[in-house]
């Protein structure tokens, strides 16, 4: 029999991918009922706390957000590059960034769908029809973070659907408050706005309506999740195959066929958007290859993998700090996840990272690991209901108890890297405060005209995107009229001061004026057409280059 009516909790004796199985009856009508009944008369109801928890997620990710924007720590890279796209979007052309292009050199008019295949985005397009401001993304990001609250703790109740109604409501509001607060969310929230705001929510709703036996919306949810990233494909790919096999197991045609569409066709869109769709947009070939230590490319890694598997091993756990991420993502939720075969999900993404050999993808400050926090949460709760149901299948005395230390342990553990990793710096007074250098930024970046070509500092970058072309001082002159800088502290992507100090005096030699100075900070503003040594401007037979990574970055796991 296939579930028809989406309630909560489940309806009927069909069991969800995270009930049990073994032929027990799921609670009753006359217990939903009073499961409702109890939920409505308490703090307004489900709709009541998930508001309300959907508001307080949605209040601490803008907030870390506005309080980095304040601060000046959002930078051109990302959210400039973001800014710029959305705003290409918000005039009906393709998604372009002058600070993406420029820096990395690739030909004019390049698409960022060639760079990633995100067409998703195109959605904040009608935000920008509104207020057109980088702070926008800061809102829709935090938005679409708390649009994930509600569909947890409808995950938990379907988990949960045969406990008590005091338990089924416990295990919903925790769940929703561990994903509010969740430190991945924070993380991604602190450093701006990236797609990954739409992967969250997409691959929520993908899990849950799978629960519900709602097959098709589940498929759907999978197809818009695989529009969010070129690799979201894989992820997609791994949830068909353990939807396929927990329809089979519970007889569900419907859902066998659907998982093993889904399981074929997810990898299947990765590998056309990857090979054929990406080159076709200008991708250069191997351009985000960075695994030189399993092979030159795909084929001569996987050779190297298929004559010495062992080598799989020895890059994913070298250096040590790879093994500090897998152990930070795991122990923050006690270990939990392990625990149900949707953590399955998160192989890829934890695979792409673990086996790369570029730094930046190894700690656990920036927006990656927000991909993977619904996986997390899913797996977590799935190993705790089926704890909990431990003791009255007969399958282990104590089991309820057993349940509830380790979802304690887990919201405790989650809570203390929380307020480690984001809560903390709301309190904090000096995170709302720009050091001295950077307030002297914001001052400089208000006497540039609108309009103007702009050099700036990737700092001050996206308060200048808005209304002038803008582009990051980088390593190669590009003959803007304004170049805005320091030459006290070093800045992305210079690798020492000398060479910020040797750009400036560069320029002021060759055309450019000194036209305002503070604190280390310095306002050129080109007054003759005189050639600048080394200047160039990609054109159309540009090679673009790798980013180089500073050699401090991916020594320390929480490095800012």
């Amino acid at each position: 029999m296939r579930l028809r009516r989406d309630r909560i909790p489940n309806q009927g004796a069909v069991h969800l991918p995270c009930q049990r199985t073994d032929g027990q009856a799921a609670v009753s009508v006359t217990e939903q009922k009073r499961t409702r009944s109890s939920a409505s008369a308490s703090w307004g109801g489900d709709a009541g706390r998930s508001w309300a928890l959907a508001l307080l997620c949605f209040l601490v990710c803008c907030g870390l957000g506005f309080q980095s924007w304040t601060a000046l720590r959002v930078t051109g890279f990302d959210l400039g590059i973001f800014d710029q796209a959305i705003r290409s979007y918000a005039h009906f052309e393709l998604p372009r960034s002058p600070i993406k292009n420029v820096h990395h050199e690739f030909p004019p008019g390049f698409s960022l769908l060639g760079d990633h295949f995100s067409p998703v985005l195109a959605l904040l397009a009608p935000l920008y029809w509104v207020w057109d401001d980088p702070r926008m993304l800061i809102i829709a990001q935090a938005g679409l973070f708390a649009l994930g609250v509600p569909v947890v703790r409808n995950i938990a109740r379907r988990c949960f659907a045969d406990a008590t109604p005091s338990v089924a409501q416990r295990a919903a509001d925790g769940a929703a408050l561990v994903y509010a607060l969740g430190w991945p969310l924070l993380n991604a929230s602190y450093t701006g706005f990236h797609e990954v705001a739409f992967a969250v929510p997409l691959t929520l709703l993908m899990l849950e309506r799978a629960m519900a036996h709602r097959y098709g919306f589940a498929a759907l949810w999978a197809a818009l999740l695989c529009m969010v990233k070129e690799d979201m494909g894989l992820v997609t790919g791994l949830f068909g195959l353990v939807v396929a096999i927990r329809a089979h197991r519970s007889g569900h045609r419907t859902g066998r066929a659907v998982g093993i569409a889904v399981m074929v066709a997810g990898p299947l869109v990765s590998a056309v958007v990857i090979a054929w769709f990406l080159p076709v947009m200008g991708s250069p070939a191997g351009y985000y290859w960075s695994y030189d230590r399993l092979g030159a490319d795909p084929g001569g890694a996987l050779q190297h993998i298929l004559t010495e598997p062992w080598v799989v091993l020895q890059v994913a756990f070298t250096p040590a700090i790879k093994l500090a991420m897998l152990a930070w993502l795991l122990g923050t939720l006690a270990l939990l996840p392990l625990g149900s075969p949707t953590v399955l999900l998160a192989v890829p993404l934890l695979a792409e990272r673990m086996l790369s050999d570029n730094p930046n993808h190894w700690p656990v400050i920036n927006h990656y690991d927000a991909f993977l926090w619904p996986i997390l949460i899913t797996a977590t709760l799935e190993t705790l209901a089926r704890l909990h149901r431990s003791r009255s299948t007969g399958r282990g005395a104590g089991g309820r108890g057993l349940s509830a230390r380790w979802a304690v342990a887990a919201v405790t553990l989650s809570s203390a890297a929380a307020v480690f990793l984001g809560l903390g710096l709301l309190v904090h007074p000096d995170s709302w405060r720009p050091s001295a250098d950077k307030r002297a930024l914001a001052e400089a970046a208000e006497r540039i005209p609108d309009g103007a070509t702009v050099e700036a500092d990737n700092v001050i970058a996206p308060r200048l995107t808005s209304r002038a072309d803008v582009v990051i001082v980088d390593g190669t002159p590009r003959g803007a009229d304004w170049v805005l800088m320091r030459e006290k502290k070093r800045a992305f992507p210079f690798a020492a001061v000398a060479e910020q100090r040797d750009r400036i005096s560069l320029l002021l030699t060759h055309g450019y004026q000194d036209v305002w100075r503070r604190d280390g900070v310095v306002l050129l503003h080109r007054v003759s057409p005189v050639p600048v040594p080394g200047m160039s401007r990609p054109g159309p037979g540009s090679t673009p280059v790798r980013e180089q990574v500073p050699a401090d970055v991916g020594r320390n796991l929480f490095q800012r």
